[in-house]
């Protein structure tokens, strides 16, 4: 009753938010702070970028913006998304327009992509959802774009089974849910340094999602105009994007 009537209050305050294609808000959960964006998919434009036509990676928000403006567009929203080999090339699978460049990678392995269950963000046409990597091995999906990450951190409901209470591991991380119906994407960035446990009950408890995947600690970046942010750091591979026309 009480995850019911939390997820019928978020609906409720996410219907009137997004009136816009994407509304951002800072959050609580006890002394941790998170930023947090809603996307919705009927509205936003809602793409992944990795290199430009010559094949550089674009690395910085800055850089992908001037990219865009270029072509009429511009970066309403920003997030890195997704883990990535030194060159830039992302670790797992990774669509953009349609075009597969990195197949889906199955089966545990080292580090924090490695540590299964992991999954995939998906972005289909007016909508997303975020897939655990078996589930979407056994049924895939036309992902018009589509990011491999890990490990996962909420799946059907259930923190990740790897999680401690206890743990004393702490970084700001980022992450990405979705709505049961695919309808509105959550990004998420701690404001300060939180445990896995802490950031998969976030996105479960606080954003009352059954899907959310973790996009990465070290490398965790977010512009977000209307949060007066623009995060400085680390050259990002796959970023996770919401463009407009210039104009807007």
């Amino acid at each position: 009753m009480i995850r019911a009537a939390l997820a019928l209050g978020l609906s409720l305050v996410s219907a009137a938010a997004l009136a816009e294609p994407v509304a951002c808000r800072d959050q609580d959960q006890g002394t941790n702070r998170y930023a947090v964006c809603e996307i919705d998919m009927g509205k936003a434009d809602l793409r992944l970028f990795l290199s430009d036509e010559t094949g550089a990676p674009y690395w910085h928000f800055d850089r992908l913006d001037r990219a865009l403006r270029a072509q009429g567009l511009h970066l309403i929203l920003g997030m890195n998304g997704g883990m990535y080999h030194s060159d830039r090339r992302p670790v797992g699978l990774y669509v953009e327009n349609g075009v597969e460049t990195q197949r889906l990678m199955r089966g545990a392995g080292p580090g924090n992509f490695g540590l299964v269950p992991n999954g995939v963000f998906c972005i289909e046409d007016g909508a997303a959802r975020v897939i655990e990597t078996e589930a979407l091995a056994a049924a895939p999906r036309d992902c018009r774009f589509a990011t491999q990450s890990g490990p996962m951190l909420v799946i059907d409901g259930e923190l990740h089974p790897r999680f401690l209470p206890d743990s004393t591991s702490r970084y700001v991380r980022n992450g990405v849910g979705t709505s049961a119906d695919g309808k509105t994407v959550f990004f998420a960035i701690s404001r300060n340094p939180v445990t896995f446990h802490e950031f998969g009950r976030f996105f479960r408890d606080d954003l009352g999602l059954d899907q959310a995947l973790y996009l990465d600690g070290n490398i965790s970046r977010l512009f977000a105009p209307q949060l007066g942010r623009d995060d400085p750091g680390f050259r990002m591979g796959p970023i996770l994007g919401v463009v407009a026309p210039a104009g807007d």
